[in-house]
């Protein structure tokens, strides 16, 4: 793994099973490939059953099997699901997301300060569970009333996990009345809160929709510059056709320096076998660091082999 810096609010007694966790969740290569399942909350079924979304989807299990398959993904959701399904999914490594809030009463602005599990809980699932447990998240929405205790939360939190030597990633959102939400300004800002707040790695929006692709990842420099040390992973956005995302994951990697990529809906709309080689296409850009080109290869590669985990085939294919 290329040099990864270990903050100094993580215990020295800690600093081998953070970077053991640094190197899992990342394949050793420091960048990051996030498969997003804490939406099962946000976005309640919506994104998960309706028209244009495979119908594997609305097993939750579909996510599992996606990660398990991707050569390098590393799932974000929320604990109750890795309780679940973790057992039949032992070699993934899991971020553990810790505080969330649904898409009803949406013109209500909603409190999700609080977390649904404290770190040390999350310490001893994993401990218990001897799941492969790398780190936290936790999602930050800036602008509103309850900015402030969300970002105590936040950093309570990043603080604790550093200390357990787990790893802290921040959802970061500027969102609220006359924000705009994909301002790429406005976006370096909020990357340089959660650096502030000691994030190992930032999720964060990416402007998708300007025209000039290539003007836009150079502008999103400020983001990645802004978060200094701390390390920029772009959203995947609404679902788009998977050259056209590739191409834009190419163009964040390569000019605006970002170091990874989470994605949800994106991924996991698409039927098991499209998602696996779209995730494995996304893997090796991120992870192994191929050319574009050759990613665009292992996505229409549809001679995808059956892989074993944990004693069981995957249904896969």
């Amino acid at each position: 793994m290329k040099d990864f810096l270990v903050p100094f609010s993580v215990k020295p007694e800690k600093r081998v099973e953070y970077l053991k966790n640094i190197s899992l969740m990342t394949g050793g290569s420091g960048n990051l490939f996030l498969i997003a399942g804490d939406q099962k909350v946000e976005h309640l079924n919506d994104d998960f059953y309706g028209a244009k979304i495979s119908l594997e989807d609305n097993n939750p299990e579909h996510l599992f099997k996606i990660a398990a398959a991707s050569e390098g993904g590393v799932l974000a959701t929320h604990l109750g699901l890795i309780s679940k399904y973790g057992k039949n999914y032992r070699n993934l490594p899991y971020i553990v997301k810790i505080n969330g809030k649904t898409n009803l009463n949406t013109k209500e602005e909603q409190d999700s300060s609080k977390p649904f599990w404290k770190v040390e809980n999350i310490v001893d699932f994993k401990k218990q569970s001897g799941l492969k447990i790398v780190g936290i998240g936790y999602t930050v929405y800036l602008g509103g009333k309850y900015e402030a205790k969300m970002l105590a939360q936040a950093a309570k939190s990043i603080f604790q996990a550093h200390q357990a030597g787990l790893a802290a990633i921040i959802w970061i959102y500027p969102r609220g009345k006359d924000i705009k939400e994909e301002d790429v300004h406005t976006i370096a800002g909020a990357a340089g809160v959660a650096a502030c707040l000691d994030a190992d790695f930032i999720k964060v929006k990416y402007p998708y929709g300007l025209k000039d692709k290539k003007l836009a990842a150079k502008k999103f420099k400020e983001v990645t510059e802004a978060a200094g040390r701390a390390k920029i992973i772009c959203v995947g956005g609404s679902k788009q056709p998977a050259k056209e995302l590739l191409a834009f994951l190419n163009l964040q990697l390569e000019i605006s320096k970002s170091s990874g990529l989470a994605i949800g809906r994106n991924l996991h709309q698409r039927p098991l076998e499209e998602a696996v080689r779209l995730a494995r296409a996304i893997s090796a850009l991120i992870i192994k660091n191929v050319t574009l080109a050759e990613a665009e290869k292992i996505f229409l590669n549809k001679h995808i082999t059956k892989q074993k985990t944990n004693g069981k085939f995957l249904g896969l294919f």
